[in-house]
């Protein structure tokens, strides 16, 4: 079922993409040169869809970047809490280990069932 709706959405996605990349691929120049426009230093012809692609490529590492460095701060409280989680989880495990060997009960007997 996931795999129907993955292509459900994905082969018109896909689509797309190739009918953008047909429709745009007459060559533009791309010139990292501010300052010369008729003779940039550092030009180079590709199809505008290439252009196109690859600006977008750049704006989903930027995002990436920028949506992982804000989570930061939840990711360090994580594994804070996870690590109290486990010296907690040894700490009763040892206490339980400790209560076996002198002959104790492993748990404390409900308030409901003493008797007044």
């Amino acid at each position: 079922m996931i795999r129907f709706l993955k292509a459900l959405i994905l082969l018109p996605i896909a689509i797309l993409v190739i009918l953008l990349a047909v429709a745009n691929r007459a060559p533009v120049t791309l010139s990292l040169d501010p300052f010369s426009k008729e003779a940039p230093e550092f030009a180079t012809q590709l199809p505008l869809f290439a252009v196109i692609f690859a600006a977008v490529m750049v704006g989903v590492v930027i995002g990436g970047t920028a949506s992982w460095l804000a989570q930061g701060k939840a990711r360090k409280a994580r594994r804070r809490y996870r690590r109290e989680a486990d010296q907690l989880r040894h700490e009763t495990e040892r206490l339980r280990s400790q209560n076996a060997a002198a002959g104790l009960p492993a748990t404390l007997p409900s308030p409901q069932s003493s008797s007044f």
